[in-house]
């Protein structure tokens, strides 16, 4: 008997073939967002004549909104489109963005004439630069934000049937994002402060066309599955039902609670809830008017939810508060990346006669120590631990690491600029302070450490302890605290600035030690939090130990 044709065979879809189509993709998108990202800053001061720490403020709320639209990217995935719909149409927008935005340093009429201060016939700057560069910079983020956690999750669903092989994929997708991001930081930076704006915005144009042509091409290797529906309107279901049914008592069997499939079959299980919040499980009883059909469905599903839906809400209740402790620990990290490109505008940036660092590009430091600790995780740091402790770091652990580096970082921070104030006191009528900027390395090294242990352990906590109508949003918790914290990073500032004067137009005039040594202060208190809050949690869906491996090592 012949062999079927091979053309006849079912093609298969998923596994590590996607590998290299998720990553390029990533690569490109990171590089063409990163691109202009990380140089907003310095464009805004000297192409749009927008005050120091009105840029920084601009900057922050850019990338709060990066970080917060991917949560509703994550849920329109979820609910109507899917993964992969969401991304190409988020990468469509994305490229218009970064067209646009392209457009403003090529076209002379789409950005404000330059005018020396205190000149008098500098002419009126029109509103329509301004409407065409906030409109570029809404576009761009917009679109990069559809794919970021979308992509990961996707990537993620290919290897759906091997969780530890989820766990090496995540390590390495943020090797790659923090790789693209060094490129970006640096060289395209490079080319935007040296070369020209117009010729560093066009190289995020074509990697972002580069990125999105790669996704289409790996299209036939995907496994594509279908939206759900919205996971927030059954946990808002369960919210309705328990309070509907609040007056009635709780029952002592399982078989008066809804399974969710027919009405406890001899074949299955009976799941009873769990005994946490207990007034929860008032949605799942089955009471009188509740109409159940017998294959197992409800005609009132806001009158009554199944035992798994109830479960599924208590999930995402137990992990909030650890959720919460990253607020603070996004802030600190959103005022010393802003901060610190202020920073290095008023410091020395030559190395060698002929080289000055783009001030924009120093937050590279901070991308470059994440990879590198990354890197070291898996073939290193963690086969070690084992080794030393027989035990695999658990995600709780390596969480709590970062938090411990973070509020270090901020004490480095405040040490070094307070030395900086000194020396800008001996100078005073210099702009630019006669200390290098390489002063900054040793914080944002420290800072990128900290990444390296707490972002994608919080990633890999939330998607394997997430119920699995939830898997999406799991990815983009991470992005909806960092995008919190922008805007609490704004917020911060904006008090700052009112209430007190360490933050003036002219930082060398200011106290910003004194806003780093209040961070230090909140990183302490905001670490007790967080080390109750672990102290309490039991995790859900992984075992503490033995198979607590984040992101295995090859054996």
């Amino acid at each position: 008997m012949e062999a079927p044709s091979e053309a006849l065979l079912p093609r298969r879809t998923g596994g590590w073939i996607t590998f290299p189509f998720i990553i390029a993709s990533s690569v490109g998108w990171t590089l063409a967002f990163g691109g202009w990202t990380n140089n907003l800053i310095v464009y805004l001061i000297k192409e749009f004549d927008v005050e120091s720490i009105d840029a920084a403020q601009i900057s922050n709320l850019v990338n709060g909104a990066g970080n917060l639209i991917p949560v509703l990217a994550a849920i329109i995935a979820d609910s109507f489109l899917g993964c992969f719909t969401t991304i190409w149409i988020s990468s469509i927008i994305s490229l218009l963005g970064t067209i646009l935005l392209a457009l403003t340093a090529t076209v002379d009429s789409l950005r404000p004439k330059p005018c020396e201060v205190g000149s008098t016939s500098c002419t009126p700057k029109p509103k329509v630069q301004y409407v065409v560069l906030y409109a570029a910079i809404v576009l761009a983020t917009l679109g990069n934000g559809g794919t970021r956690s979308t992509l990961s999750t996707i990537g993620a669903d290919q290897l759906a049937d091997k969780p530890r092989d989820q766990g090496i994929f995540f390590n390495w997708f943020f090797f790659f994002w923090y790789s693209a991001s060094v490129i970006a930081s640096t060289a395209i930076v490079y080319v935007e402060d040296n070369v020209s704006w117009k010729a560093g915005f066009i190289i995020c144009v074509a990697a972002n066309v580069l990125g999105s042509a790669i996704f289409l091409m790996g299209s036939r290797f995907y496994t594509k599955f279908k939206p759900e529906g919205s996971p927030f309107t059954s946990l808002a279901r369960v919210i309705v039902a328990s309070i509907t049914k609040r007056e009635i008592k709780l029952p002592s069997t399982g078989e008066d609670f809804f399974q969710g499939c027919k009405v406890a079959p001899e074949s299955l299980d009976v799941v009873v809830p769990s005994n946490t919040f207990r007034f929860l499980n008032r949605a799942a009883i089955i009471s009188e008017g509740d109409d159940v059909k017998s294959d197992g469905s409800t005609s009132n599903r806001w009158r009554l939810c199944s035992v798994q839906e109830v479960e599924d809400f208590k999930t995402l209740i137990k992990i909030l508060p650890l959720w919460s402790t990253s607020f603070f620990l996004g802030t600190t990290i959103g005022v010393q990346a802003s901060l610190s490109i202020l920073q290095a505008l008023a410091m020395d940036r030559h190395i060698g006669p002929n080289f000055q660092i783009p001030a924009g590009s120093i937050l590279v430091f901070v991308l470059i120590f994440t990879a590198l600790f990354l890197a070291l995780f898996d073939k290193f740091l963690f086969p070690t631990w084992r080794n030393l402790t027989g035990k695999s770091l658990s995600p709780l652990q390596r969480i709590g690491v970062g938090h411990v580096i973070n509020f270090v970082s901020m004490g480095v921070s405040a040490l070094v600029e307070s030395k900086r104030l000194n020396v800008a006191k001996s100078n005073e009528g210099y702009n630019i302070v006669p200390m290098s900027v390489l002063w900054l390395v040793p914080q944002l090294a420290l800072n990128g450490i900290a990444e390296a242990f707490h972002y994608p352990g919080q990633v890999s906590l939330y998607y394997q302890e997430f119920p699995i109508t939830l898997k999406n949003m799991a990815t983009a918790m991470n992005s909806m605290l960092i995008g919190i914290a922008f805007y609490l990073t704004t917020a911060l500032i904006d008090v700052v600035r009112r209430t007190t004067t360490w933050l003036p137009g002219n930082i060398n005039n200011g106290r910003l030690d004194n806003v780093y040594w209040v961070l230090v202060v909140g990183g302490v208190l905001n670490f007790g939090y967080y080390v109750t809050c672990a102290w309490f949690y039991k995790y859900q869906n992984m075992k503490e130990v033995a198979d607590h491996s984040d992101f295995p090592s090859h054996e």
